[in-house]
């Protein structure tokens, strides 16, 4: 009873993101009563475990001791502080330790993804602007690419069902193919679609380069496009043609950074540094949101004026919170001490062996992992696949959340092989359980 009226109270008073709340009429909240490690509990017990990281924020598991002292310990000194003509201990910290894992400097703190997206938009644009070249005020970004749902982040999403409705509001800017290697024809490598998608990338900038202020791309997976998986090649040419045609390369880690494909930061891989760096999510271990940008000194440079005009006059009033800073520094320390990415890497090739029974299942498409990260397309799909999927896999205790018809996994780092053995095994049910209902729909169809 106490749940039920829970949910009717979150019914009439709470709006909940990207849901079509009628939906709930059929299908109700799901009201978790507390957490820990790769756990999420309902108030009765019942459980399911957050194979997506609770939407790809938690790292360490939730609950982690080491993240939550040290939340406790800020708390004791200092909760928040304006950061615009005040600074304190762990925002420095912070901000010092990430220059030196990226090799890129002057933070600029936001609160969640889309708003270090705007960040960096609006920092290419100015630094242009600043430099005498205020035309450069146009971004090119990657098909089925999501960048964020506010204003200037919807400007670089191609995402319609996000992006439609709010056409009047977003700019036009140049959309171009991804190197999703999926799109592979026949006998293609992923480093040959690779290269067909940066000439697509040459012929834009061969036209537009004089307007083009920044390319914007999420290195190596492309999350929201179904995790598109892509050849590190294509990091390495965009880059040089970043140089070559003097535009600025935002690399959007928001999902995929710290660790995420295998390597601290994705382009790490690809032995490449971007003009700017966008980071959330897993920066606080999924506790309390923060959002950085890092960029090249000589971008910080531009800005740094008598006149005002010059300056970035971007704030948020929770700026560089120093219990969100806590809980970073924390993030970054459980890294160092517990060796976390070489400890990734063993993880994920043990997993890949159990993993790889997924690719058997004859409804099964283009298993693939980066890092940390797999992912799988369904065929022969119904309407509906990803609720109904997202419903069997409830059953069988696993959060999932299929993005149209692709099913991936981007668990918590401190899943253990029994674990991963339930996630397997509830996968392949809920796989059977929506085929069944796949068989009925086309009998019913052609019936």
């Amino acid at each position: 009873m106490k749940n039920i009226n829970l949910l009717a109270r979150s019914l009439a008073a709470v709006w909940h993101p990207c849901t079509q709340m009628k939906r709930h009429e059929s299908f109700p909240l799901i009201p978790i009563a507390r957490a820990q490690g790769t756990w999420l509990y309902e108030a009765d017990g019942k459980r399911y475990l957050d194979a997506v990281s609770s939407w790809w924020v938690n790292l360490f598991g939730h609950g982690e001791p080491r993240i939550k002292a040290a939340i406790s310990l800020q708390m004791d000194t200092l909760e928040h502080v304006m950061l615009a003509g005040f600074t304190h201990q762990p925002v420095v910290e912070l901000s010092e330790r990430l220059a030196k894992l990226s090799g890129l400097g002057h933070a600029f703190y936001g609160s969640d993804g889309a708003s270090a997206i705007e960040v960096a938009l609006k920092m290419s644009v100015h630094y242009w602007r600043n430099q005498g070249q205020a035309q450069k005020n146009r971004f090119i970004y990657l098909e089925n690419s999501y960048h964020g749902e506010t204003a200037g982040a919807l400007s670089v999403t191609d995402v319609p069902v996000f992006r439609d409705a709010y056409a009047p509001l977003v700019r036009d800017n140049f959309c171009v193919m991804n190197p999703d290697t999926r799109q592979a024809l026949a006998a293609e490598t992923a480093s040959d679609v690779a290269e067909r998608a940066i000439d697509a990338l040459v012929a834009t900038l061969e036209k537009h380069h004089q307007d083009i202020a920044a390319l914007i791309l999420e290195p190596l997976v492309q999350g929201a496009a179904g995790m598109a998986m892509y050849d590190l090649s294509y990091l390495q040419k965009a880059r040089l043609l970043c140089d070559r045609y003097q535009i600025h390369l935002v690399c959007d880690e928001i999902a995929v950074g710290f660790g995420r494909t295998g390597s601290m930061f994705a382009y790490e891989q690809a032995n490449i540094k971007p003009d700017f760096l966008c980071l959330s999510k897993g920066i606080t271990g999924g506790f309390l949101p923060l959002a950085v940008v890092l960029s090249r000194d000589e971008i910080y440079a531009a800005f740094y004026h008598d006149d005002i005009s010059r300056a970035f006059l971007h704030s948020h009033s929770y700026t560089g919170n120093p219990l969100a800073c806590a809980a970073a520094l924390a993030v970054l320390d459980i890294f160092e001490n517990d060796d976390v990415i070489a400890k990734n890497a063993e993880k994920a090739l043990r997993w890949d062996m159990v993993f790889a029974t997924l690719a058997l299942h004859p409804k099964v498409r283009n298993y693939r992992r980066t890092g940390m990260i797999w992912a799988f397309d369904v065929v022969g799909v119904a309407p509906g696949f990803a609720q109904r999927f997202f419903i069997a896999a409830l059953e069988q205790e696993l959060l999932l959340r299929p993005i149209g018809n692709t099913v991936y996994f981007m668990p918590p780092y401190c899943l253990t092989d029994a674990e991963v053995r339930h996630l397997l095994s509830g996968t392949l049910a809920a796989l059977d359980a929506v085929e069944n209902v796949i068989s009925e729909f086309v009998d019913a169809v052609v019936a």
